[in-house]
C-alpha cells in the first residue's frame, strides 16, 4: 500500500558561537515516532527555495530534515555578503566543519529526530558535507550532489567514518574531472566506504529545476540526472539509516 505523508515545517533558530542561524525543519507529521534525521546543506546562494524544496522532498520519504543555515541571519539575498561567507567557509575547513556541526546539534535536539543521522549537500553544500565526513564526524552517511570535491583538508586513513555517495555531472565545468580523480584517490587512500555516480551530459546544478538556461555558464537543469540522483540517494539513505 502507498504511504501517505503529510510534510509540515517550522523555522529553527540556533547558533554557532556568536553567529545567529535560522534553518527550517521539515518532517512528516503522520510519523508516529522519532525517525533518523537528515541535515541538508544549501548551495552557494544560501537557504533558498531550492534548499527548501529539496528538504521537503526528502522529508516526504519519512525523514525529519533540517535545511540548515551556513551563513547567518540576513546574509542570503545579499550577494556581497554571500560571496564573503562562501569564501570564508571554503578557505577555513575547520570553520566549515564547526558550522555544519552546529546544524547537526540543532537537528539532534529536535523531538522528531533520533539517531542515526545523515547529511546531504548541493553545490557548496556538497563541499560542506564532505568536510564533515573528512573530519570524522559521527554520521551514518553523507551525500554530495553536484558538489565541490576538492579540499585542502583531505580525509585521513581510517578517519572517514561516514559512508559517502557523490553524484556528479560529467559535463560540469566547475568540478573538472581532475578534481573527480583526485577525490577518488583521496577516498581510496583514506580507506573510506564511498561511491561515485557520474551522469552523462549533466552540468553543474543539475537539480535546479528553475535554473534559467544560459544565465550562469556551466549551470543547467537536467531532469534525468535529477531523478536518477534522487533515486540513488533514496536507496543510499535507506541503507545507511535503516529506515524506509
Amino acid at each position: 500500500m502507498p504511504i501517505h505523508r503529510r510534510v509540515t515545517s517550522r523555522t529553527l533558530a540556533y547558533r554557532d558561537r556568536d553567529t545567529q542561524l535560522t534553518g527550517m525543519l521539515f518532517w512528516d507529521e503522520t510519523q508516529p515516532a522519532p525517525a533518523p534525521g537528515i541535515l541538508l546543506v544549501h548551495g552557494g546562494a544560501g537557504l533558498d527555495d531550492h534548499a527548501r524544496h529539496q528538504a521537503q522532498r526528502y522529508a516526504g520519504l519519512g525523514y525529519p530534515v533540517l535545511a540548515c543555515d551556513m551563513y547567518g541571519d540576513g546574509v542570503a539575498g545579499d550577494r556581497a555578503r554571500v560571496m564573503a561567507s562562501v569564501t570564508a567557509l571554503r578557505d577555513d575547513p575547520a570553520l566549515l566543519v564547526r558550522r555544519g556541526l552546529a546544524g547537526l546539534t540543532a537537528l539532534a535536539e529536535c523531538p522528531e529526530v533520533r539517531r542515526p543521522t545523515a547529511a546531504i549537500g548541493f553545490c557548496f553544500g556538497g563541499m560542506a558535507v564532505l568536510a564533515l565526513a573528512r573530519a570524522g564526524t559521527d554520521l551514518a552517511g553523507v551525500v554530495s550532489i553536484h558538489g565541490s570535491l576538492a579540499t585542502t583538508a583531505p580525509g585521513r586513513v581510517g578517519g572517514v567514518h561516514a559512508r559517502i555517495l557523490a553524484c556528479h555531472g560529467a559535463a560540469d565545468p566547475h568540478v573538472p574531472m581532475a578534481d573527480v580523480l583526485a577525490f577518488s584517490d583521496e577516498m581510496n587512500t583514506a580507506e573510506a566506504d564511498w561511491q561515485l555516480i557520474v551522469y552523462g551530459r549533466a552540468m553543474h546544478g543539475f537539480t535546479h529545476k528553475n535554473a534559467v538556461p544560459g544565465a550562469t555558464p556551466g549551470v543547467a537543469y537536467d531532469a534525468v540526472a535529477d531523478e536518477r540522483s534522487f533515486t540513488a540517494t533514496t536507496e543510499f539513505l535507506a541503507g545507511v539509516l535503516g529506515h524506509r
